[in-house]
C-alpha cells in the first residue's frame, strides 16, 4: 500500500467535485474547493475520523468493499478506480461484460434527480447505486450485505420484500422479472453472472421454477408500479427504464404524474425522506 500516493490521489479527488456534482446543496462558502472530507466520508458510508486518516497517509488498509465506496463517493472513472485500488495494494476488479462501476456520468444524472426516485441497476437486478429519494421510497439497498443487493434474487428468495407491494399486484411483478431474466441470460449465454442467478433461483424457488416453465419474454423498459409506503400511503408511479447496453445498466427512474394524489404523496415522501426511512421500512425493495 502507497500511503504518501493514495493520500494525494484522494485530496486531488475530492478536491474537483463541487456539491451538485454529488447531488448536495452548495450551502455555505467554502474555503477551499471541492468538497469536505465529511461529505466524502458520508457518501461513501465512512467515518470522516477514518477518512481523514486516509488523506494523512495514516489510515489501515481500505477494504475491497470501502474502496468501491469510494469510487463511487469520488465519482472515478473505472480507469481511477483501478488505479486507487493499485495505490491500496489491491488487484483491481476484473471487468466483467456486466460492469458493476457506475460512470460518473450517469452517477450526476442520478444525483440531479431530486424529486423522483431512481437508481442503477444490471440487467440482472443488482442495484449499484440510488439517491437520496429512491432510499426514502424502498431502503438503503446498498446497506445490506452484497447478496443481499440483487431485487430478483431477494423478491424470490425473501418473502419480506412483498410488502411495499400490494398483494393483488404481486404475481405481475414476479411475472415481469422472470420475464426480464429470460430475455438477459437469452442474450448472453456465455455470461455466468445471470446463468447463475437463474441456477439458484430454479432450486431455491417454486414460484420461479413454475413460471421459468412457462417460457415468456419481456424486456424490463416501462410500466407502472404501485407502492404502499408506511409514512404516505399508496403512490402509483409510472418507472421508466434507460439502457446502457455497453455496461447492461439500467437507470430506473420512477414518477409521479401531476395533479394525482401519489403525485402530492411523493413531494411529502421528499421531506419524510430526510430521515432514516430504512429502519422503518428494512424489508422495501424497488
Amino acid at each position: 500500500m502507497d500511503r504518501p500516493e493514495l493520500a494525494d490521489f484522494l485530496r486531488r479527488a475530492r478536491a474537483r467535485l463541487d456539491p451538485s456534482d454529488v447531488g448536495l446543496p452548495p450551502g455555505a462558502r467554502r474555503r477551499t474547493p471541492g468538497l469536505r472530507r465529511e461529505e466524502v466520508a458520508a457518501l461513501a458510508g465512512m467515518s470522516a475520523d477514518y477518512y481523514t486518516r486516509l488523506e494523512q497517509s495514516r489510515g489501515p488498509r481500505p477494504s475491497r468493499q470501502m474502496l468501491t465506496a469510494l469510487a463511487r463517493a469520488l465519482r472515478l472513472t473505472e480507469d481511477e478506480r483501478d488505479h486507487l485500488f493499485h495505490l491500496a495494494g489491491e488487484e483491481a476488479p476484473r471487468r466483467e461484460a456486466t460492469s458493476t462501476h457506475v460512470g460518473p456520468g450517469l452517477l450526476l444524472v442520478l444525483d440531479r434527480l431530486h424529486d423522483t426516485p431512481a437508481l442503477v441497476t444490471t440487467d440482472c437486478g443488482e442495484v449499484l447505486a440510488q439517491n437520496a429519494l429512491s432510499r426514502a421510497l424502498s431502503g438503503d439497498v446498498l446497506a445490506r450485505p452484497p447478496r443481499e443487493r440483487n431485487l430478483v434474487r431477494r423478491y424470490f428468495l425473501d418473502p419480506s420484500t412483498h410488502g411495499p407491494f400490494p398483494p393483488e399486484d404481486r404475481p405481475a411483478r414476479a411475472r415481469e422479472q422472470v420475464a426480464n431474466l429470460r430475455a438477459v441470460a437469452a442474450a448472453r449465454p456465455t455470461d455466468p453472472v445471470p446463468a447463475a442467478l437463474v441456477a439458484e433461483l430454479l432450486a431455491g424457488s417454486e414460484e420461479f421454477a413454475r413460471l421459468w416453465a412457462e417460457h415468456e419474454v419481456a424486456v424490463r423498459r416501462v410500466s407502472t408500479k404501485r407502492f404502499l409506503h408506511p409514512a404516505v400511503g399508496l403512490l402509483e408511479l409510472d418507472c421508466e427504464v434507460l439502457v446502457n447496453a455497453d455496461t447492461h445498466q439500467h437507470l430506473v427512474v420512477h414518477t409521479a404524474r401531476p395533479g394525482t394524489e401519489s403525485y402530492e404523496r411523493l413531494q411529502l415522501l421528499r421531506v419524510v425522506g430526510m430521515q432514516d426511512m430504512s429502519a422503518a421500512a428494512p424489508g422495501h425493495q424497488v
